[in-house]
């Protein structure tokens, strides 16, 4: 029944859509979407986030429940420490570092959807100064591939680059995809000349252990990170734990909040490491 009503609006907005008088609307309405913001506070961190459609709004009003342990592991960095923050989305952890702690954040997100929400989160919130994006996605080597894509949304996630697993290492159901550059860790500091990170924060729904392959060296130098992995998936269980054990890391900590429960999401935990 969902699925009918949906069909329905969406043929009757594109009939209306011919019309020039509500096809000037039509750009009004989007404008007032994309100008849609909401005030969040955590703690004693006040944040406007851009809320232009639900999923986004969902994002605003569960931020301090969804992943309350990535909160408490970003209250506990130092003052001014250097993070990556890989698979940053619309930055709501990027702006939240950079503002209560005073993070220098490096937010990579490769979506060509959730660029444009994470750069009005920066705006803002006026840390401009404070995030860097990196457009572009992180893998094991330098290379061309296709980044591809299970949604079109402002804050959606499941995409994956280079490959057609997603987050439980099994097939994503692919909508929109296109040819990019992906570079590794390691090449991030080398070629681009970025700072390296004193903690890193990662959670890119399935390709974290080939990330981290490609990031020995950076590792070397990270005090702590956090990273989101798949219990089922036990590749990527496996050989994320060798990387992070080779770089001289160990598992302090594995959580998720209640809200996952229940969702796709059920076994993927953010696992804390330390050195």
């Amino acid at each position: 029944m969902k699925n009918r009503i949906i069909f329905i609006l969406n043929w009757s907005f594109r009939v209306l859509l011919r019309i020039p008088s509500f096809d000037k609307a039509a750009d009004i309405f989007l404008k007032v979407c994309l100008d849609r913001k909401m005030r969040v506070q955590h703690l004693n961190t006040e944040l406007w986030l851009s809320i232009p459609n639900l999923l986004n709004k969902s994002r605003a009003t569960t931020f301090s429940s969804k992943e309350p342990e990535t909160l408490r592991w970003i209250d506990s960095l130092p003052y001014r420490s250097t993070l990556w923050d890989i698979g940053a989305n619309v930055g709501l952890y990027s702006c939240y570092a950079a503002k209560s702690r005073d993070c220098r954040v490096y937010a990579f997100e490769p979506s060509v959807f959730n660029l444009e929400i994470l750069a009005r989160n920066i705006n803002l919130n006026s840390l401009s100064d404070r995030v860097t994006l990196f457009p572009l996605p992180l893998c094991q080597k330098m290379e061309t591939q296709s980044l591809n894509m299970s949604s079109m949304e402002w804050g959606g996630a499941l995409s994956t680059f280079g490959e057609d697993f997603g987050h439980d290492g099994k097939c994503i159901n692919k909508i929109f995809s296109f040819q990019t550059l992906g570079v590794s860790m390691d090449d991030t500091a080398d070629k681009f000349g970025i700072p390296l990170p004193d903690y890193v924060k990662m959670d890119v729904d399935g390709l974290e252990h080939l990330i981290l392959k490609g990031g020995i060296d950076v590792l070397n130098h990270v005090k702590g990170i956090l990273v989101e992995i798949n219990d089922e998936f036990l590749e990527q269980v496996e050989e994320s734990a060798a990387s992070l054990k080779q770089a001289g890391f160990r598992l302090v900590e594995k959580a998720h909040s209640e809200l996952v429960h229940n969702s796709v999401f059920s076994c993927a935990y953010n696992q804390i490491w330390e050195k």
